[in-house]
């Protein structure tokens, strides 16, 4: 079983310590406490935390999609040649990164400041693990 400080489990989330202590103390989120009497969570709880909390990515630009990997974000640098572009996106916590075609990005108007969705469709998708191999 995975647990998790408080300190660790408000990096992974992108929030301060501050913020999942007060979840623990409204009751959002359970917790526990290891051997030392720090309070931890369970990996398992912190995850259900986190898909209910998730909000559905905006609709700013009105496009449906099948794609469900689809991060809102604003453009923070456009980087062009002749040819090819690439473009960044930062999407809450995440930084994307895509490269195109210059034509698309003039097409698409793509600047510092507009508003973006990054949509990745992959089909490798790699998962690493601390530790390594268990």
């Amino acid at each position: 079983m995975t647990t998790l400080r408080i300190r660790d489990a408000a990096a992974l989330l992108g929030v301060s310590d501050d913020t999942v202590r007060r979840w623990i103390e409204q009751g959002a989120l359970a917790a526990g406490k290891d051997e030392s009497g720090r309070k931890i969570v369970d990996g398992k709880v912190l995850a259900e935390f986190v898909r209910n909390q998730a909000a559905a990515a905006p609709d700013l630009l009105g496009v449906g999609s099948s794609a469900r990997n689809r991060f809102v974000g604003i453009v923070t640098r456009v980087v062009t040649d002749t040819v090819m572009a690439q473009v960044e996106l930062q999407c809450g916590p995440h930084r994307v990164v895509s490269l195109m075609s210059t034509e698309a990005v003039d097409e698409l108007g793509l600047e510092p400041g507009s508003i973006a969705v990054a949509v990745v469709k992959a089909t490798t998708v790699i998962v690493e693990t601390p530790g390594g191999i268990s």
